[in-house]
């Protein structure tokens, strides 16, 4: 008797790995049952179990029938392969060595070919369940209604069809292979095909299935050059540097595929014949393959090559001309360019008008606050507590009040869990639970020595601080932050209690009689988990016993997670890609988070491919704001206006283009109300909205190059744009981010919220362009003001340096800036005013003392080219003021002081002595200046607030006694403006 070629094993060994295997198993499902029923729990506390359902269901199917056909399909020709074996083999020192391999397969044969087929069916299952939004889009997508310029195909094949179409040729391919190798193997170790031997190396029955096999394989080419084509109008265009087919892929490669096709069609056919019914050889289907082969190097590759060397590049300018302007024509459209309003604007005074000092428009509206800098400001004044936080930055928004509408600053004061007092289990998840109060301040507006003048999110009744409204002024009805932006995804709650009348989570301090207040949670927010089910459910989801043992854990206990309102969207409408800055509202009295949605796709025909992620990157990326995800798109909408209630996570989406073939598909594929539409938002709610950021820093980048709109200028790129560096930090290489203003720009009717943002030409400093975005009647509008060629207009790293490195603003900005102290800028506005440039940056000042915060101490102005007019003054109205007398002194001809200081009295003479009145009235301001002086070095600010206050008092009376007893020289070393006060 021969013996096994492998030993068995024996039973206790066959058990272990059994139980092994079981145990893996159990636990592989129990942690998947776990998540897949808490997510569930999840979706149905926020009423969108569509998604989970829709999302689960097609993952489902596309894991069942992808994985199954293709086990169906590799077992199947495995199968086919052993029943083909021939009966007799010939002896042969090869066919000996495979006996073992035989002995070994063929007792369970049935059981390795289904094995082998499980897995790669399970692999092929998993790659397909990813694909669901491909298959949701393939089924539920329509049309565009826009045709691409090569085949007259509408656009909606494009995105919707043909990903699917190329994902299932892939699988196609997949499966070829794998049974045209998987059967070649069978058929070698059971004789059907043979390298030594006498006789035929393959049997008739093996020779007709690879054959087969391998026809098969070539007929999917086919069809591959057959979507090629159409895919064409994707590609990279390297002879126009544009994406889209061009002369040469049009005129060469397009009829070289469509050729490579039928050919593909015609060798599939000779594979069979030859192979099986004429010669019963394979030399003939190996030469199809070979001119198959030489076929697709010499049509496909040489001819189109010879092309594009020989007839293109000589005069591409000419040659790619139509097709420039198709990509033109394709982005503009894909990207939401097409109805961009462009206007010049010469600015050509170079002088300040005087039109500045009496503006009601622009200057009133000036934005001094940066959200970034004064964000530890905020913490500092409205912390209260060591816990709360409001983030590296905060957010830009309008209100408002008592009829006047202006742009605020804005942030919520939330929980920072890393900063509890005693950060156990009890604290972090069932007593600390949420953040309280909206804080807004004017954005145009500071007081008390450069402090924001605070106007909302009070922790009483009232606000107990003298540079804060004495009143709500943006009342918030429920105040309180139990979804926001600082909570992780571990950052869990529990709230509710058994003994309602025992308050348990604390609410907030109360800063009139130094105690605390305590809150239960009211709202139909999270998960109940009362019962021992759920309790043990989600103590296996967090791995936590306290679920169970706990008594904070009652009857009546609900669990919030999933709390940062990003998070909370993306998990319901995994389908969109959301901004990156989501931002707090008081609409109806509550707090609701507003976060923008897109909708994308990689293949609309001839469109420029952008990486949201690089396109999106700038100063304030991960400080404050998200990074995108590195995702490769060539069509962008932003169809969706979502909101996160931050008491009790109520997520809606709102339809914001009704146009969106995209969001179309979506709605529908998950039952066509997933959406609310646009008609159903809330006026309060519109009010409230903004041109994304995200969106609209992809549009601007876009714009410096697609605004050219002439094929041949854009071929040769010298009207191309660059966005500037951050301007007090150039060197960095990091992009200046685009602000929000509330202010009025040439053309406009009336002051409106808008993000704006500069650009200069490729390659120079001074300044280009400025780019506006805005909404006009729920409608977004892009809005281009282009400055002529060869402008005096300086740039914005270009003004910042020219604006620092005047002599007398560099000498006060050092007074400022010391050991103790260091400066800080703000954001460098650009504003169009008067036929001109007026440009505005904040100066801040930041003690070197522990939890120091920035005052705003100094604004610096500039107008015209840069360097001409310049200004450091204590406020924007005396700015103003310095700059509108130096426009006034240049009128006269006298030549414009530097930054704002006095000119010298005419001649050189030396003033007359000062006597009286106004000898003790200068005396008082110098004394003044003296003190102010020493509490910049001690980096005291309330010493600099009062020594401020001081100094306006003491030129105030200086000013009565020189109109009192005539004109006389202003005292030495006086600075140009008082302290800053509540003014615009």
């Amino acid at each position: 008797m021969r013996s096994s070629p492998l030993p068995r094993m024996s039973r206790r060994g066959r058990v272990t790995i059994g139980v092994l295997v079981g145990v893996f198993v159990l636990f592989t499902l129990l942690g998947w049952g776990v998540q897949a029923w808490t997510d569930w729990l999840w979706f149905e506390e926020v009423r969108y179990t569509q998604v989970f359902t829709g999302v689960l269901v097609t993952r489902l199917l596309l894991f069942l029938t992808i994985g199954v056909g293709l086990a169906l399909f590799v077992g199947g020709n495995l199968w086919l392969a052993y029943r083909l074996r021939p009966a007799l083999r010939p002896h042969s020192l090869e066919q000996a060595t495979l006996e073992r391999y035989r002995m070994l397969l063929t007792p369970r044969i049935g059981t390795w070919i289904s094995l082998t087929a499980a897995v790669l069916g399970l692999f092929a299952g998993l790659s397909a369940q990813s694909r669901w939004n491909q298959w949701l889009l393939f089924r539920n997508g329509g049309d565009f209604g826009v045709k691409d310029p090569e085949f007259g195909v509408d656009v909606g094949f494009y995105v919707f069809q043909l990903p699917f179409w190329r994902y299932l040729l892939g699988v196609g391919f997949t499966a070829v292979v794998l049974a045209l190798l998987g059967a070649l193997a069978v058929h070698y170790i059971f004789g059907g095909v043979r390298l030594q031997g006498v006789g035929d190396r393959m049997t008739n029955a093996a020779r007709a299935h690879l054959s087969t096999l391998v026809a098969v394989f070539v007929l999917l080419k086919a069809i591959a050059y057959v979507l090629d084509r159409r895919a064409m109008l994707l590609e990279y265009n390297e002879g126009a540097k544009l994406y889209g087919a061009g002369y040469a892929d049009v005129n060469a490669l397009l009829p070289a595929k469509e050729i490579l096709a039928y050919i593909s069609v015609v060798v599939a056919i000779a594979i069979i014949v030859f192979s099986n019914a004429v010669m019963r050889n394979l030399v003939w289907p190996g030469i199809s393959l070979a001119l198959l082969g030489v076929s697709a190097v010499a049509i496909g590759g040489i001819y189109p090559w010879a092309v594009q060397t020989f007839e293109v590049k000589p005069s591409a300018r000419d040659k790619e001309a139509p097709y420039i302007e198709r990509s033109i024509g394709a982005t503009r459209a894909a990207f939401g360019l097409g109805d961009t309003k462009t206007t010049g604007y010469a600015a050509n005074n170079l002088t300040p008008p005087a039109s500045l000092a009496t503006d009601t428009s622009v200057v009133p509206n000036v934005r001094l606050l940066d959200p970034q800098l004064v964000s530890e400001t905020y913490t500092q004044l409205q912390q209260v507590r060591g816990f709360y936080d409001f983030g590296p930055k905060l957010d830009i928004d309008r209100y408002s009040v008592a009829n006047k509408t202006s742009d605020y600053v804005v942030g919520v004061r939330e929980i920072n869990y890393g900063e509890l007092p005693n950060n156990n289990w009890i604290n972090r998840h069932t007593v600390y639970t949420h953040g309280y109060g909206l804080v807004a301040a004017p954005a145009n507006q500071v007081v008390c020595g450069g402090q924001p003048y605070f106007v909302s999110g009070f922790l009483g009744e009232k606000a107990q601080e003298a540079c804060s409204s004495q009143a709500e002024q943006i009342p918030a009805s429920q105040p309180r932050i139990y979804y926001g932006e600082r909570m992780e995804k571990d950052d869990y709650a529990i709230v509710g209690q058994a003994d309602k009348s025992r308050n348990a989570e604390f609410d907030r301090p109360t800063p009139t009689t130094g105690g605390e207040q305590y809150y239960t949670y009211t709202g139909e927010g999270g998960v109940e988990i009362g019962s021992f089910g759920r309790r043990l459910l989600y103590a296996i989801k967090e791995q936590e016993s306290n679920f169970l043992l706990s008594g904070a854990v009652n009857d009546n206990s609900r669990l919030l997670y999933v709390r940062n309102p990003r998070d909370r969207v993306e998990k319901v409408a995994p389908f969109l890609t959301l901004d990156g800055d989501p931002y707090p509202a008081v609409v109806g009295g509550r707090i609701q988070w507003i976060v923008d949605g897109y909708t994308t796709a990689a293949t609309y025909p001839y469109a420029e491919r952008v990486n949201l992620q690089t396109e999106t990157a700038d100063e304030l990326t991960n400080r404050g704001t998200f990074q995108l995800a590195r995702e490769n798109v060539n069509y962008m909408r932003n169809s969706v206006k979502a909101t996160v209630d931050a008491y009790d996570g109520t997520v809606r989406l709102y339809e914001f283009d009704e146009t969106d073939p995209v969001l179309k598909a979506w709605n529908k594929a998950f039952g066509g109300d997933l959406v609310l539409p646009k008609n159903a938002i809330p006026a309060e709610l519109a009010e409230h909205f903004r041109y994304p950021a995200d969106m609209f820093k992809v549009q601007r980048n876009l714009l410096t190059k697609f605004h050219v709109t002439d094929p041949g200028d854009f071929y040769s790129g010298q009207d191309f744009w660059q966005v500037p560096n951050v301007p007090d930090a150039p060197d960095s290489g990091q992009k200046q981010p685009p602000y929000y203003l509330f202010t009025q720009f040439p053309g406009q009717v009336d002051p409106r919220f808008q993000i704006t943002a500069a650009v200069t030409p490729n390659g120079r400093q001074n300044l280009a362009a400025l780019i506006s975005g805005s909404y006009i009647d729920g409608q977004p509008k892009l809005e281009v003001w282009e400055l002529p060629d060869q402008t005096r207009v300086s740039g914005p790293v270009q003004v910042h340096q020219q604006m620092t490195n005047n002599a007398n603003i560099r000498q006060q900005l050092n007074l400022l800036s010391s050991n103790q102290a260091q400066v800080q800028y703000g954001n460098l506005l650009s504003l169009p005013f008067g036929d001109g440039m007026l440009y505005v940056e904040p100066v801040y000042v930041k003690s070197n003392q522990q939890d120091a915060y920035p005052l705003l101490q100094k604004v610096l102005l500039s107008y015209g080219d840069g360097g001409s007019y310049v200004a450091l003054a204590d406020n924007l109205t005396d700015g103003i003021k310095q700059l509108v007398d130096q426009g006034k002194r240049a009128g006269q001809g006298t030549t414009p002081p530097p930054g704002g200081t006095p000119p010298p009295p005419p001649g050189g003479t030396n003033p007359p002595p000062l006597t009286g009145e106004l000898a003790a009235a200068a005396e008082r301001v110098q004394t003044a200046i003296v003190e102010v002086k020493a509490a910049q070095t001690s980096g005291d600010f309330e010493r600099y607030g009062r020594a401020l206050k001081a100094l306006d008092e003491a030129m105030t009376a200086f000013q009565q006694a020189q109109q009192s007893g005539g004109p006389a020289p202003t005292p030495s070393g006086s600075p140009s403006a008082p302290a800053p006060t509540p003014s615009g």
